[in-house]
Protein backbone atom coordinates (compact mmCIF):
# COMPACT_ATOMS: atom_id res chain seq x y z
CA UNK A 1 0.00 0.00 0.00
CA UNK A 2 2.74 2.48 1.04
CA UNK A 3 6.11 1.95 -0.61
CA UNK A 4 9.29 3.89 0.07
CA UNK A 5 11.11 4.77 -3.14
CA UNK A 6 13.95 6.89 -1.75
CA UNK A 7 15.09 8.61 1.42
CA UNK A 8 17.37 11.58 1.94
CA UNK A 9 18.06 11.95 5.64
CA UNK A 10 14.63 11.85 7.29
CA UNK A 11 12.92 13.01 4.06
CA UNK A 12 10.89 10.28 2.35
CA UNK A 13 9.82 9.78 -1.26
CA UNK A 14 7.09 7.16 -1.52
CA UNK A 15 3.93 6.01 -3.25
CA UNK A 16 0.65 5.04 -1.64
CA UNK A 17 -1.75 2.80 -3.53
CA UNK A 18 -5.43 3.34 -2.73
CA UNK A 19 -8.67 2.06 -4.17
CA UNK A 20 -9.08 5.46 -5.85
CA UNK A 21 -5.59 5.74 -7.32
CA UNK A 22 -1.94 6.16 -6.51
CA UNK A 23 -0.66 9.04 -4.37
CA UNK A 24 2.90 10.22 -4.93
CA UNK A 25 4.41 11.60 -1.73
CA UNK A 26 5.32 14.07 -0.35
CA UNK A 27 1.95 15.47 -1.38
CA UNK A 28 -0.05 18.64 -0.78
CA UNK A 29 -3.79 18.00 -0.58
CA UNK A 30 -5.97 20.72 -2.07
CA UNK A 31 -8.61 21.85 0.43
CA UNK A 32 -12.23 21.79 -0.72
CA UNK A 33 -13.98 22.24 2.62
CA UNK A 34 -17.56 21.85 1.37
CA UNK A 35 -16.66 19.65 -1.64
CA UNK A 36 -15.48 22.72 -3.57
CA UNK A 37 -12.25 24.71 -3.70
CA UNK A 38 -13.05 28.29 -2.69
CA UNK A 39 -12.46 30.52 -5.70
CA UNK A 40 -14.65 28.78 -8.30
CA UNK A 41 -12.21 25.96 -9.05
CA UNK A 42 -13.87 22.72 -10.17
CA UNK A 43 -12.80 19.09 -10.49
CA UNK A 44 -11.58 19.46 -14.07
CA UNK A 45 -9.42 22.39 -12.96
CA UNK A 46 -7.92 20.24 -10.23
CA UNK A 47 -6.86 17.68 -12.83
CA UNK A 48 -5.32 20.39 -15.01
CA UNK A 49 -3.21 21.84 -12.19
CA UNK A 50 -1.84 18.50 -10.98
CA UNK A 51 -3.94 17.85 -7.88
CA UNK A 52 -3.51 14.37 -6.41
CA UNK A 53 -5.78 14.42 -3.35
CA UNK A 54 -8.82 16.56 -2.57
CA UNK A 55 -9.62 17.19 1.11
CA UNK A 56 -13.11 17.88 2.43
CA UNK A 57 -14.57 18.65 5.84
CA UNK A 58 -16.72 16.14 7.69
CA UNK A 59 -18.43 18.71 9.91
CA UNK A 60 -19.36 21.11 7.11
CA UNK A 61 -20.69 18.39 4.80
CA UNK A 62 -22.66 16.88 7.68
CA UNK A 63 -24.44 20.24 8.02
CA UNK A 64 -24.80 20.96 4.29
CA UNK A 65 -26.04 19.17 2.26
CA UNK A 66 -25.97 16.32 4.80
CA UNK A 67 -23.80 13.20 4.65
CA UNK A 68 -26.84 10.98 4.00
CA UNK A 69 -27.67 13.12 0.99
CA UNK A 70 -24.11 12.73 -0.32
CA UNK A 71 -24.34 8.96 0.17
CA UNK A 72 -27.65 8.84 -1.72
CA UNK A 73 -25.92 10.66 -4.58
CA UNK A 74 -23.11 8.11 -4.76
CA UNK A 75 -20.54 9.51 -2.32
CA UNK A 76 -18.40 12.61 -2.35
CA UNK A 77 -16.33 11.68 -5.39
CA UNK A 78 -19.34 11.21 -7.62
CA UNK A 79 -21.06 14.20 -6.00
CA UNK A 80 -18.26 16.60 -6.96
CA UNK A 81 -17.21 14.72 -10.13
CA UNK A 82 -13.69 14.05 -8.83
CA UNK A 83 -12.25 10.62 -9.66
CA UNK A 84 -9.10 10.81 -7.54
CA UNK A 85 -8.45 10.11 -3.86
CA UNK A 86 -10.29 12.14 -1.21
CA UNK A 87 -9.36 12.60 2.45
CA UNK A 88 -12.01 13.68 4.93
CA UNK A 89 -11.08 15.12 8.30
CA UNK A 90 -12.96 13.85 11.33
CA UNK A 91 -14.68 16.98 12.62
CA UNK A 92 -12.20 17.04 15.49
CA UNK A 93 -10.79 20.42 14.48
CA UNK A 94 -14.26 21.93 14.87
CA UNK A 95 -14.10 20.76 18.49
CA UNK A 96 -11.17 23.18 18.72
CA UNK A 97 -12.48 26.02 16.53
CA UNK A 98 -15.96 26.07 18.09
CA UNK A 99 -14.60 26.11 21.64
CA UNK A 100 -17.18 28.63 22.89
CA UNK A 101 -20.05 26.41 21.68
CA UNK A 102 -18.92 22.95 22.81
CA UNK A 103 -19.10 20.47 25.67
CA UNK A 104 -16.57 17.63 25.65
CA UNK A 105 -17.32 14.34 27.41
CA UNK A 106 -16.06 10.77 27.15
CA UNK A 107 -18.94 9.88 24.82
CA UNK A 108 -18.10 12.69 22.40
CA UNK A 109 -18.70 16.38 21.88
CA UNK A 110 -21.89 18.41 21.90
CA UNK A 111 -21.68 21.72 20.10
CA UNK A 112 -23.75 24.26 18.22
CA UNK A 113 -23.96 24.65 14.46
CA UNK A 114 -22.20 27.79 13.26
CA UNK A 115 -24.99 28.16 10.68
CA UNK A 116 -28.18 28.18 12.75
CA UNK A 117 -27.14 27.28 16.29
CA UNK A 118 -28.85 23.89 16.45
CA UNK A 119 -27.29 21.31 18.76
CA UNK A 120 -25.02 18.65 17.28
CA UNK A 121 -23.48 15.60 18.96
CA UNK A 122 -20.43 13.97 17.45
CA UNK A 123 -18.37 11.14 18.88
CA UNK A 124 -16.04 8.58 17.30
CA UNK A 125 -18.90 6.44 16.00
CA UNK A 126 -20.80 9.41 14.54
CA UNK A 127 -17.66 10.74 12.85
CA UNK A 128 -16.97 7.34 11.27
CA UNK A 129 -20.58 7.03 10.09
CA UNK A 130 -20.48 10.47 8.46
CA UNK A 131 -17.16 9.75 6.74
CA UNK A 132 -18.41 6.34 5.61
CA UNK A 133 -21.48 8.02 4.10
CA UNK A 134 -19.19 10.44 2.28
CA UNK A 135 -17.18 7.49 0.98
CA UNK A 136 -13.78 9.15 1.15
CA UNK A 137 -10.57 7.25 0.38
CA UNK A 138 -9.02 8.14 3.73
CA UNK A 139 -10.98 8.85 6.91
CA UNK A 140 -9.45 10.54 9.94
CA UNK A 141 -9.95 9.35 13.51
CA UNK A 142 -12.01 11.56 15.82
CA UNK A 143 -9.77 13.50 18.19
CA UNK A 144 -9.52 16.66 20.25
CA UNK A 145 -7.22 19.44 19.06
CA UNK A 146 -6.12 21.59 22.01
CA UNK A 147 -4.81 25.12 21.67
CA UNK A 148 -1.17 25.91 22.36
CA UNK A 149 -0.20 26.49 25.07
CA UNK A 150 -2.57 24.50 27.30
CA UNK A 151 -2.03 23.17 30.84
CA UNK A 152 -0.09 19.91 30.90
CA UNK A 153 -2.74 18.12 32.97
CA UNK A 154 -5.48 18.98 30.47
CA UNK A 155 -3.34 17.96 27.49
CA UNK A 156 -2.52 14.58 29.02
CA UNK A 157 -6.17 13.85 29.82
CA UNK A 158 -7.18 14.93 26.31
CA UNK A 159 -4.56 12.68 24.70
CA UNK A 160 -5.67 9.69 26.78
CA UNK A 161 -9.27 10.29 25.69
CA UNK A 162 -8.19 10.69 22.05
CA UNK A 163 -6.54 7.25 22.27
CA UNK A 164 -9.74 5.72 23.61
CA UNK A 165 -11.67 7.46 20.84
CA UNK A 166 -9.24 5.98 18.29
CA UNK A 167 -10.01 2.47 19.53
CA UNK A 168 -13.71 3.17 19.05
CA UNK A 169 -13.07 4.55 15.55
CA UNK A 170 -11.17 1.39 14.57
CA UNK A 171 -14.01 -0.84 15.72
CA UNK A 172 -16.66 1.27 14.01
CA UNK A 173 -14.94 1.59 10.63
CA UNK A 174 -14.47 -2.19 10.45
CA UNK A 175 -18.21 -2.62 10.86
CA UNK A 176 -19.06 0.14 8.37
CA UNK A 177 -16.66 -1.21 5.73
CA UNK A 178 -18.38 -4.59 5.95
CA UNK A 179 -21.88 -3.28 5.22
CA UNK A 180 -23.42 -4.16 1.85
CA UNK A 181 -24.50 -0.59 1.07
CA UNK A 182 -21.28 1.15 2.11
CA UNK A 183 -19.99 3.64 -0.47
CA UNK A 184 -16.32 2.65 -0.10
CA UNK A 185 -15.69 -0.72 1.57
CA UNK A 186 -11.94 -0.08 1.34
CA UNK A 187 -11.97 3.17 3.34
CA UNK A 188 -8.69 3.68 5.20
CA UNK A 189 -8.32 5.12 8.70
CA UNK A 190 -5.47 7.36 9.86
CA UNK A 191 -4.83 7.86 13.57
CA UNK A 192 -3.90 11.28 14.93
CA UNK A 193 -1.05 12.12 17.29
CA UNK A 194 -1.78 14.84 19.86
CA UNK A 195 0.05 16.30 22.85
CA UNK A 196 0.39 20.03 22.36
CA UNK A 197 3.99 21.17 22.65
CA UNK A 198 4.85 18.62 25.35
CA UNK A 199 7.43 16.45 23.63
CA UNK A 200 7.25 13.57 26.11
CA UNK A 201 3.45 13.37 25.77
CA UNK A 202 3.79 13.50 21.98
CA UNK A 203 6.39 10.70 21.95
CA UNK A 204 4.37 8.49 24.29
CA UNK A 205 1.22 9.02 22.21
CA UNK A 206 3.11 8.26 18.97
CA UNK A 207 4.25 4.96 20.43
CA UNK A 208 0.75 4.10 21.66
CA UNK A 209 -1.08 4.77 18.38
CA UNK A 210 1.67 3.03 16.36
CA UNK A 211 0.67 -0.21 18.07
CA UNK A 212 -2.65 -0.16 16.19
CA UNK A 213 -0.78 -0.71 12.88
CA UNK A 214 -2.99 1.70 10.93
CA UNK A 215 -2.53 2.61 7.22
CA UNK A 216 -1.21 6.05 8.22
CA UNK A 217 -0.68 8.53 11.03
CA UNK A 218 -1.34 12.24 11.30
CA UNK A 219 0.16 14.91 13.52
CA UNK A 220 -2.60 17.16 14.82
CA UNK A 221 -2.67 20.10 17.17
CA UNK A 222 0.18 22.08 15.60
CA UNK A 223 0.03 25.49 13.90
CA UNK A 224 -2.58 26.41 16.52
CA UNK A 225 -0.73 28.98 18.59
CA UNK A 226 2.85 27.78 18.94
CA UNK A 227 5.80 29.26 17.03
CA UNK A 228 7.19 27.61 13.91
CA UNK A 229 10.33 26.73 15.87
CA UNK A 230 8.25 24.97 18.53
CA UNK A 231 6.42 23.03 15.81
CA UNK A 232 9.68 21.89 14.23
CA UNK A 233 11.04 20.90 17.64
CA UNK A 234 7.98 18.72 18.28
CA UNK A 235 8.39 17.06 14.88
CA UNK A 236 12.11 16.47 15.51
CA UNK A 237 11.35 14.54 18.67
CA UNK A 238 8.06 12.82 17.80
CA UNK A 239 8.12 11.74 14.13
CA UNK A 240 10.94 9.18 14.66
CA UNK A 241 8.54 7.30 16.96
CA UNK A 242 5.94 6.83 14.20
CA UNK A 243 6.38 3.90 11.78
CA UNK A 244 8.86 4.73 9.04
CA UNK A 245 6.96 2.46 6.63
CA UNK A 246 3.69 4.40 6.96
CA UNK A 247 2.70 7.87 5.70
CA UNK A 248 2.86 10.79 8.14
CA UNK A 249 0.39 13.65 7.67
CA UNK A 250 0.96 17.09 9.25
CA UNK A 251 -2.53 18.56 9.49
CA UNK A 252 -3.24 22.16 8.51
CA UNK A 253 0.33 23.10 7.51
CA UNK A 254 1.31 25.29 5.79
CA UNK A 255 3.56 27.76 4.07
CA UNK A 256 6.14 26.59 1.52
CA UNK A 257 8.82 27.08 4.20
CA UNK A 258 6.81 25.01 6.69
CA UNK A 259 6.50 22.23 4.13
CA UNK A 260 10.23 22.15 3.38
CA UNK A 261 11.07 21.96 7.08
CA UNK A 262 8.48 19.25 7.75
CA UNK A 263 9.52 17.11 4.75
CA UNK A 264 13.05 17.29 6.12
CA UNK A 265 11.65 15.79 9.34
CA UNK A 266 9.86 12.87 7.69
CA UNK A 267 6.38 14.20 6.84
CA UNK A 268 4.55 12.94 3.71
CA UNK A 269 1.10 14.60 3.60
CA UNK A 270 0.11 18.25 3.94
CA UNK A 271 -2.99 20.40 3.64
CA UNK A 272 -3.64 24.08 4.19
CA UNK A 273 -6.05 26.81 3.07
CA UNK A 274 -3.17 29.26 2.49
CA UNK A 275 -2.87 28.95 -1.32
CA UNK A 276 -6.59 29.38 -1.96
CA UNK A 277 -7.20 31.97 0.78
CA UNK A 278 -4.16 34.05 -0.16
CA UNK A 279 -5.04 33.84 -3.84
CA UNK A 280 -8.50 35.23 -3.16
CA UNK A 281 -6.81 38.19 -1.44
CA UNK A 282 -4.33 38.93 -4.23
CA UNK A 283 -1.29 37.18 -2.73
CA UNK A 284 0.50 34.74 -5.03
CA UNK A 285 3.40 32.33 -4.59
CA UNK A 286 6.21 32.27 -7.15
CA UNK A 287 9.69 30.84 -7.63
CA UNK A 288 11.07 34.25 -6.74
CA UNK A 289 8.99 34.81 -3.60
CA UNK A 290 5.53 36.01 -2.64
CA UNK A 291 3.78 38.83 -4.52
CA UNK A 292 0.83 41.08 -3.69
CA UNK A 293 -0.92 41.91 -6.93
CA UNK A 294 -2.84 44.76 -5.33
CA UNK A 295 0.47 46.64 -5.37
CA UNK A 296 0.32 49.65 -7.71
CA UNK A 297 3.62 48.76 -9.38
CA UNK A 298 1.87 45.95 -11.27
CA UNK A 299 -0.65 48.29 -12.90
CA UNK A 300 1.22 48.37 -16.23
CA UNK A 301 3.15 45.10 -15.86
CA UNK A 302 2.52 42.91 -18.91
CA UNK A 303 4.47 39.91 -17.62
CA UNK A 304 2.76 36.81 -16.21
CA UNK A 305 2.86 36.29 -12.44
CA UNK A 306 5.87 33.99 -12.89
CA UNK A 307 7.56 33.71 -16.26
CA UNK A 308 8.70 30.15 -15.48
CA UNK A 309 5.23 28.99 -14.40
CA UNK A 310 3.16 26.70 -16.62
CA UNK A 311 -0.22 27.22 -14.93
CA UNK A 312 -3.29 28.29 -16.96
CA UNK A 313 -3.15 31.78 -15.44
CA UNK A 314 0.49 32.47 -16.27
CA UNK A 315 0.09 31.07 -19.78
CA UNK A 316 -2.70 33.51 -20.60
CA UNK A 317 -2.83 36.64 -18.39
CA UNK A 318 -0.67 39.55 -17.32
CA UNK A 319 -0.06 40.93 -13.83
CA UNK A 320 -1.73 44.16 -14.96
CA UNK A 321 -4.93 42.38 -16.02
CA UNK A 322 -5.05 40.28 -12.87
CA UNK A 323 -4.58 43.40 -10.72
CA UNK A 324 -7.42 45.07 -12.63
CA UNK A 325 -9.73 42.12 -11.92
CA UNK A 326 -8.89 42.23 -8.22
CA UNK A 327 -9.42 45.98 -7.98
CA UNK A 328 -12.73 45.66 -9.83
CA UNK A 329 -13.89 42.89 -7.49
CA UNK A 330 -14.30 40.44 -10.36
CA UNK A 331 -14.62 36.77 -9.36
CA UNK A 332 -12.43 35.83 -12.32
CA UNK A 333 -9.46 37.47 -10.62
CA UNK A 334 -9.84 35.32 -7.52
CA UNK A 335 -10.34 32.17 -9.58
CA UNK A 336 -7.21 32.76 -11.68
CA UNK A 337 -5.03 33.47 -8.64
CA UNK A 338 -6.30 30.40 -6.76
CA UNK A 339 -5.52 28.28 -9.83
CA UNK A 340 -2.01 29.72 -9.93
CA UNK A 341 -1.34 29.17 -6.23
CA UNK A 342 -2.60 25.59 -6.23
CA UNK A 343 -0.56 24.84 -9.36
CA UNK A 344 2.47 26.32 -7.60
CA UNK A 345 1.96 24.16 -4.50
CA UNK A 346 1.29 20.97 -6.49
CA UNK A 347 4.38 21.41 -8.65
CA UNK A 348 6.46 22.55 -5.68
CA UNK A 349 5.75 19.12 -4.20
CA UNK A 350 6.79 17.52 -7.49
CA UNK A 351 10.13 19.34 -7.25
CA UNK A 352 10.52 18.12 -3.67
CA UNK A 353 9.87 14.51 -4.70
CA UNK A 354 12.46 14.80 -7.46
CA UNK A 355 15.04 16.34 -5.11
CA UNK A 356 14.62 13.50 -2.60
CA UNK A 357 14.94 10.86 -5.32
CA UNK A 358 18.15 12.49 -6.53
CA UNK A 359 19.49 12.85 -2.95
CA UNK A 360 19.84 16.63 -3.22
CA UNK A 361 16.98 17.65 -0.96
CA UNK A 362 19.24 19.44 1.53
CA UNK A 363 20.62 21.74 -1.18
CA UNK A 364 17.15 22.25 -2.69
CA UNK A 365 15.68 23.15 0.70
CA UNK A 366 18.48 25.64 1.42
CA UNK A 367 18.09 27.35 -1.95
CA UNK A 368 14.29 27.59 -1.67
CA UNK A 369 14.33 28.89 1.90
CA UNK A 370 16.74 31.65 0.91
CA UNK A 371 14.28 32.75 -1.79
CA UNK A 372 11.17 32.50 0.40
CA UNK A 373 12.74 34.19 3.42
CA UNK A 374 14.27 37.06 1.46
CA UNK A 375 11.24 37.90 -0.71
CA UNK A 376 8.19 38.59 1.43
CA UNK A 377 6.17 41.21 -0.37
CA UNK A 378 3.23 42.15 1.85
CA UNK A 379 2.48 45.81 1.04
CA UNK A 380 -0.81 46.79 -0.58
CA UNK A 381 -1.10 50.12 -2.39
Amino acid sequence: MYKLIATDGMAKRATMETVHGRIETPVFMNVGTAAAIKGAVDASDLKQIGTQVELSNTYHLHLRPGDKTVKALGGIRRFMNWDGPVLTDSGGFQVFSLASLRNIKEEGVTFRSHIDGHKIFMGPEESMEIQSNLGSTIAMAFDECVKNPSPREYVQASVDRTTRWLERCIKKIKVLNSLEDTVNPHQLLFGINQGGVYKDIRIDHAKRISEFDLPGYAVGGLAVGESAEEMYDVLDHMVPHLPRNKPVYLMGVGTPSNILEAVDRGVDFFDCVYPSRNGRHGHVYTNHGKMNLFNAKYGLDQRPIDEKCGCPTCRNYSRAYLRHLLKAGEMLGMRLLVLHNLWFYNHFMEEIRCAIEEHRFSAYKKQKLEVFNNNKEEDSL
